[in-house]
């Protein structure tokens, strides 16, 4: 476990990608200009252990950190320690990805010896505790990389310019003549289009089961999955689904050397991003055959469309659909209610797969996800 700790993996995140730091910053209770040694605002000391720092203002009375429930439900009081710091050793995070917040006498105040990243609508800490059933699938290896670039492209309904994260495979630049099937891959309430990459590690995942000869090399396309427009009752709604259809493939097609038909193309999404991807490929048979919900809910009628008749007959189902893939994890509430209604589908000559794993409503189960939808579409 000590030497997964070292992986590169677990110390890229958005304001860089590697730490360059060493750890190391401008004074500011020493000698303008002077550099101090810091510590780490979370210490990882194996064997489940870690260990929290905090630099806060002299006169400081109470420092308190908050997990966000899940793996992490507990809050922690800091206690003072040596050079002005505040620290605290726990033991009982389970293994994941987790965000966090400090208070300093009860007001918010984000640690800046930890790193920083973007989740429920705000600049938040977080950490990672390497472990779990298998996390060797996510880490930064010793094989050929894929790209990941930023695009920009103009919604003709916003009106607005819109970026997204593309992720091309290994020998996108070389074999020419070649063609990829497209994901398009959606985060989840409060995030945005750059959490798969940092937090899902997912070009990592891909680069990995690509050199294992285990999935089919694909682009991946991330779009922010706000896409607000202002209604006759100056109400917004959010149109990401018709931004996706109507401005994003067609520029994806036009741009990339792509299968541009709907046994081509496939859409997924975590929380919300699931329930964005089963609204746009109910919505869209003519462009996605593909459907992948992770903890997400799982619908076949909604706003916009129903298709219910389409469950209630395999043949109609089958020429619809070539892979219908839906997750959760254990410790989500949604999970027994998913799997009992694909099981009933299934047992209706529905070809749907299920997929679970230990863990809550977290990046941890859905990179799980992720790797099992990614190994079973386009195949």
């Amino acid at each position: 476990m000590n030497d997964i700790l070292k992986n590169q993996a677990f110390s890229a995140y958005p304001l860089f990608f590697d730490d360059v730091r060493k750890h190391l910053t401008f004074g500011d209770r020493s000698k303008t200009g002077a550099y101090i040694p810091l510590r780490q605002g979370v210490e990882l000391l194996g064997n489940g252990k870690l260990r929290f720092n905090y630099r806060p203002p002299e006169g400081t009375k109470q420092v308190v950190i908050r997990g966000f429930g899940g793996s992490m439900p507990n809050v922690y009081e800091l206690q003072p320690d040596t050079d002005g710091y505040w620290s605290l050793e726990v033991d009982d995070i389970r293994d994941g990805f987790h965000y966090f917040r400090c208070y300093v006498d009860g007001v918010q105040a984000p640690n800046y010896l930890a790193p920083y990243s973007y989740g429920c609508s705000q600049v938040l800490n977080f950490f990672e505790m390497p472990g779990g059933a298998d996390p060797e699938f996510y880490l930064l290896k010793d094989v050929p990389h894929g790209t990941v670039r930023m695009d920009l492209y103009k919604s003709s309904l916003t009106g607005r310019y819109r970026n997204c994260f593309i992720y091309t495979p290994p020998g996108y630049e070389t074999d020419l003549d070649r063609t990829y099937p497209v994901f398009y891959l959606q985060h989840g309430g409060g995030e945005n289009e750059v959490n798969w990459v940092w937090h899902g590690k997912i070009n990592y995942i891909c680069d990995n089961l690509i050199a294992e000869g285990k999935m089919e090399p694909m682009i991946i396309v991330m779009n922010n999955g706000y896409a607000f427009l202002k209604n006759e009752d100056g109400e917004y709604e959010n149109r990401i689904d018709d931004v996706i259809v109507r401005d994003c493939v067609p520029f994806i097609d036009g741009k990339y050397r792509t299968r541009a038909d709907r046994h081509g193309r496939a859409m997924a999404g975590l929380s919300m991003g699931g329930m964005q991807s089963n609204m746009t490929v109910m919505k869209n048979p003519e462009v996605f055959a593909n459907l992948g919900v992770f903890s997400g809910g799982f619908r076949t009628e909604g706003e916009g469309f129903d298709c219910n008749d389409v469950f209630a007959d395999p043949e109609k189902f089958h020429e619809r659909f070539d892979l219908l893939f839906v997750s959760a994890g254990e410790d989500e509430p949604m999970c027994e209610v998913i799997r009992g209604r694909l099981d009933e589908l299934r047992e209706n000559g529905i070809d749907t797969v299920f997929y679970s794993c230990p863990g809550f409503h977290e990046w941890d189960t859905w990179r799980y996800a992720a790797r099992e939808f990614l190994l079973r579409v386009f195949k």
